[in-house]
């Protein structure tokens, strides 16, 4: 079992940054992949990034490439997604989320354990 804690997000204008921090508990946390996806209202859950468990390798959905970092830090079981040049249409809820499982780890059906998410609201 792994328990996940959202925090960080809120509400910022167009072109600003937001910080998001995952608290993971568990002994095993460094053995786990950890993804951000986001949903927005009328819309289906979508990947928006993911990083290894030694935090070597990342992924990045196309919309976000260039503009959010993700990160961990497995002293603390804890990881991050700065986001910067926020656009309104990141405006969602952000999840954090785990999984074991190393094939299909940009889909939500992969990851087993979630976050109760965290809302982000980019005014124009």
């Amino acid at each position: 079992q792994m328990q996940l804690v959202e925090s960080g997000g809120g509400w910022v204008q167009a072109g600003g940054s937001l910080r998001l921090s995952c608290a993971a508990s568990g002994r095993t946390f460094s053995s786990y992949i950890m993804g951000w996806f986001r949903q927005a209202p009328g819309k289906e859950r979508e990947f928006v990034a993911r990083i290894t468990g030694s935090g070597f390798t990342t992924q990045y959905a196309d919309s976000v490439k260039g503009r959010f970092a993700i990160s961990r830090d497995n002293a603390k079981n804890t990881v991050y997604l700065q986001m910067i040049s926020l656009k309104p249409e990141d405006t969602a809820v952000y999840y954090c989320a785990s999984t074991l499982s190393t094939v299909q780890v940009t889909t939500p059906d992969r990851y087993p354990y979630w976050g109760q998410g965290t809302q982000v609201t980019v005014s124009s």
